[in-house]
This record gives C-alpha cells, sequence and structure tokens, in this order.
C-alpha cells in the first residue's frame, strides 16, 4: 500500500496474516492495496478509503527544563533499532490487556502543544494515570528487546511481539524486565514513575506495526478520565 510492502506471515490456524499499518499522519485518501506473490507480481487489487480521524489538539503545561530536554546520545538509534524489529514467529495473542488499571488521560493521536505552542508532533501512544510504583504488565507476550533508563524516555522496555507488532512502555520508576527475556502476557515489566520527559507519575505507552504507531484503542479500552 503505497511505499510500504508488508510480509504475510504463516499462521498456526487460519490463512496467512500480515498487519497494514495506516499512520497517523497518512492524509486522507482513497489508496490502492496490492497482494503480490513471492516475484512481486499483482495477484490482486483492492482499494482503501483513507478517512480523517480529526485528532483534537492538546496542550501540556510544562516546565522549561523538560520542555529542552533532548534524548541521550544513542537514545533514538536504540528505539529506531527496535522499531524496524521484525520476526517470523508471532508472539502475541488477543485480546491484548491494558498494562495498568488506570484511566486514560491522554488519546493516541492528538496535536501536541506546550505551553500554547504547538510542538509538530502528535501523541503515538496512550497516556494513563497510575500511582507510582503501580506494577505494568505486558499487554500480550513477547521477547524483550529493549530495558533501561534513558534520558528522554526515562525508565522503557520494549517487548518484540513478532510478525511485525510491537510495544513500548515509558517514563517507568524502575525497569524490572531484561533485555532478552521472554514474557507472558500480563508479566510485570516495570513500575510506574515520572522519569524522563514527565510531569507526573503516569505511564505512556505504545503499540506500533512495522515501526508505524498504532492506535492502541483497536485492542484495548481504557476508561477515559473524567
Amino acid at each position: 500500500m503505497g511505499d510500504r510492502t508488508i510480509r504475510l506471515f504463516p499462521q498456526k490456524q487460519g490463512p496467512p496474516l500480515g498487519l497494514m499499518p495506516v499512520p497517523a499522519l497518512q492524509k486522507p485518501g482513497v489508496y490502492e492495496l496490492e497482494l503480490l506473490d513471492a516475484k512481486g507480481a499483482v495477484i490482486k487489487k483492492r482499494t482503501i478509503n483513507v478517512v480523517s480521524a480529526h485528532f483534537p489538539s492538546q496542550n501540556i503545561v510544562i516546565s522549561k527544563q523538560l520542555s529542552t530536554l533532548k534524548p541521550a546520545e544513542g537514545e533514538q538509534d536504540t528505539f529506531k533499532k527496535f522499531n524496524s524489529t521484525v520476526t517470523g514467529e508471532r508472539f502475541w495473542t488477543e485480546p491484548f490487556q491494558l498494562p495498568v488499571p488506570g484511566c486514560m488521560g491522554s488519546p493516541f493521536g492528538v496535536r501536541r502543544l506546550h505551553n500554547g505552542k504547538p510542538t509538530g508532533d502528535y501523541h503515538a501512544g496512550l497516556d494513563q494515570h497510575g500511582q507510582a510504583g503501580t506494577p505494568i504488565h505486558a499487554i500480550t507476550g513477547g521477547t524483550v528487546r529493549v530495558a533501561g533508563m534513558f534520558q528522554l524516555r526515562g525508565g522503557a522496555v520494549g517487548i518484540d511481539h513478532g510478525q511485525g507488532v510491537g510495544s513500548i512502555y515509558m517514563h517507568m520508576s524502575k525497569v524490572i524486565a531484561r533485555e532478552g527475556d521472554v514474557v507472558k502476557p500480563g508479566d510485570v515489566i516495570g513500575l510506574v514513575g515520572a522519569t524522563g520527559r514527565a510531569t507526573g507519575p503516569h505511564l505512556h505507552w505504545s503499540v506500533n506495526v512495522y515501526g508505524v504507531p498504532v492506535n492502541p484503542r483497536q485492542w484495548v479500552k481504557p476508561a477515559v478520565c473524567k
């Protein structure tokens, strides 16, 4: 679809499966989706209509110190490598589960402003409220590829769920998972905190498909904070 080609993976049950991500900033319009054979020849075509999600704007009041916080050397490369990882074995199962029980304070896709000024960025995950020290659980099974303390993201864990699906959890007060760990759905991977660029204790987490952030609410429905 467009300039993105994904793999179809064999499944233990049912036909082959591949997830085609549609970025939050994708321009609305009609796109052609092509099914290719092993040699790249087109077998089938169909059209996909991408409509505007009408993502709202959200202003975050942030200190000057936090607003100027930058990633540490190598931090961006670490997560870029994680997002480019595609493994053939599927570890994820449905339904996904919420990593923490708290309500959602910031949804996916909102255009972010800091102190009333546009950042040119959007929210690539969900923010859930949680008291400091609340256990954070893996949303589904997978292999931990990233685990540690980072300057911008704070305590963070990246889990490879296989076949192009990954999840990232940020701002932890304590990282419990370790790189190479194989986790099951619901395993504790860390504790809620306010490390990195965070204005208070909460969990920012995201689901990526082929490295593209997609809306986690396609799988889970956290309550919206009132």
